[in-house]
């Protein structure tokens, strides 16, 4: 398949990935500034359609961690537009906004779990984006069909066996696993990571992007992840989107890059 087969313009310049649906996300004109810093993003257009997996790559400083950020609002963006899940982002009150967020799984580079409880008990805490109070808290606590879900999830990312045993006690890549459980257990229809498998050795961090690709397929659900590893840029996503000079400066399909042109393209911009 040729890239024309693979991509179409948007009015804006944007490039879409034909065949594949609604956007789940409709990026325009986004920019963004730190203080009197560099502008780190300026004019950037992009489209990402449901059930796509698409990999941002890009240099230290191109922006791929604020682009995601600033998605949700988590980083609140200098211009633009902006639409998630069919919600335009940039008018949502706090409360909208946190209606939002609960459908959009977060996967980050540190695991942000509570280390000194168990990995079921860090796994339910995924469910506070649909329910609230005490009974979420903990696997103790929790009624037997969130514990029954947590433990599917752990079962989902191969640590079913570990489901008692504290984080802190766990290897690097089994607690990230357990990160990626806990945001199953939110039930989202949009999953964003950001270096997954950056604080991970070779191959933990294959074993954690194979998990996230392979239950983003499961699901249908998107998944739009950060890399700074091209062989996982091009083995877990269909789609690899480059940052540079504030904008998109390269969008192509996953099978036709080679991890020599990306590695080029990675040190260029």
């Amino acid at each position: 398949m040729n890239v024309d087969a693979f991509q179409k313009t948007a009015p804006g310049g944007a490039v879409t990935r034909a065949g594949t649906g609604a956007a789940v996300i409709s990026v325009r004109g986004l920019s963004k500034q730190f203080g009197t810093g560099p502008i780190v993003m300026s004019g950037l257009d992009l489209d990402v359609q449901q059930g796509s997996k698409v990999a941002i790559i890009g240099a230290n400083g191109t922006g791929k961690s604020t682009l995601i950020r600033m998605l949700v609002r988590l980083v609140e963006p200098g211009g633009g537009d902006i639409r998630l899940l069919d919600e335009d982002v940039r008018s949502l009150g706090s409360a909208s906004l946190k209606r939002l967020r609960s459908r959009v799984g977060f996967v980050f580079q540190r695991h942000n779990l509570v280390t000194r409880l168990s990995a079921l008990t860090n796994v339910v805490h995924g469910v506070q984006s649909r329910r609230s109070g005490p009974r979420t808290w903990t696997q103790l606590l929790a009624p037997q069909e969130v514990r029954a879900e947590a433990l599917h999830c752990l079962e989902r990312v191969g640590l079913a066996d570990k489901a008692m045993a504290r984080v802190d006690t766990l290897s690097g890549g089994q607690s990230q696993r357990v990160a990626v459980a806990r945001m199953l257990m939110q039930r989202p229809e949009l999953v964003i990571a950001d270096e997954p498998d950056a604080s991970l050795d070779p191959k933990s961090g294959e074993e954690v992007m194979a998990t996230l690709a392979a239950l983003a397929s499961e699901q249908n659900a998107t998944l739009i992840f950060v890399s700074h590893r091209m062989e996982h840029a091009i083995r877990f996503s269909e789609r690899i989107i480059g940052l540079g000079g504030g904008r998109v400066a390269l969008d192509k399909p996953s099978h036709m890059a080679s991890e020599a042109e990306l590695t080029r393209f990675f040190h260029h911009d």
